[in-house]
């Protein structure tokens, strides 16, 4: 979706001002927070590499292997043969169902000993919503490792997670794309939404109306960010893949990338006029 006329002159305006040509915004999503490899992958063969990346949720874990140096190609292998079950244990009574502490670890591991956002190779701003104080929260700095989860914590499912004495739960919650973290420092600013909302007729377990209740504020509160971006991007046939199901680990992949190449042809953006 581009921008307005209004907001095109004001992007021109203050382009000056901003220290990033292009940045990438990757809403949250769960599993199917996926699409944002192929995404990035379509970008990056249309020689559109982001100089500043933001995620929240999911597209929190993407940005950060992004920025470690994973290639969006093999992100996918870091979630094979993985389930739900592998990244998360019961955790009654603590502020959410599980604790998602294996799934932490898991990341971890892949980031080649990087663990704070500063050694990352990309600037990386990893967004989340303040419980404490009710409004969203950005991370450029600190330990990976526990701002990643926070921005992830979708509320009754996991617990929040204090940080610095404050509590936070998922980004998602106040503002599911990130563009408002980046629109004010990069020239050209690419959205990707990977929560479109499909429909559902039952709900068998308070998971379900909790993940429910997730989306359905995700899906309010995404528009405004999908307005602040050059570009926006959203994956549609993704909807009926389930918050946490991983078995469709190369259709999520392929509907953000050929999604990306799409939205690219269509907007005639290209990486001449990043320059």
């Amino acid at each position: 979706m581009p921008l307005s006329s209004s907001q095109t002159q004001v992007a021109s305006e203050t382009a000056g001002r901003r220290p990033y040509k292009l940045g990438v915004a990757l809403g949250g999503g769960g599993a199917r927070g996926l699409a944002h490899a192929g995404a990035l992958l379509a970008l990056e063969e249309a020689g559109l590499k982001p100089d500043a990346i933001a995620g929240v949720s999911a597209g929190s874990v993407i940005a950060v292997l992004y920025a470690a140096g994973v290639r969006p190609i093999d992100m996918a292998d870091i979630f094979s043969r993985q389930g739900f079950r592998d990244f998360a244990d019961l955790s009654w009574g603590k502020g959410g169902l599980f604790k998602i502490d294996k799934f932490m670890h898991h990341i971890l591991g892949a980031l080649g000993g990087k663990r704070r956002i500063e050694e990352l190779n990309i600037p990386t701003y990893i967004c989340a919503s303040d419980l404490d104080n009710a409004r969203p929260h950005i991370f450029d700095r600190g330990e990976i490792g526990p701002r990643m989860i926070a921005s992830c914590s979708i509320p009754i499912i996991f617990p929040p997670v204090k940080i610095d004495g404050v509590h936070y739960v998922d980004g998602g919650v106040l503002r599911n794309l990130p563009a408002w973290a980046l629109r004010d420092k990069c020239e050209r600013l690419i959205g990707i939404n990977v929560s479109p909302l499909g429909k559902k007729d039952s709900y068998n377990s308070i998971i379900d109306v909790a993940l429910r209740t997730y989306n359905l504020m995700a899906k309010a509160n995404q528009s405004e960010d999908m307005t602040l971006c050059d570009l926006s991007i959203q994956t549609p046939d993704i909807a009926k893949n389930a918050v946490f199901d991983l078995r469709r680990i190369k259709d999520l992949v392929l509907s953000g990338y050929r999604s990306t190449k799409q939205a690219l042809k269509d907007a005639g953006l290209t990486q001449d006029q990043i320059k």
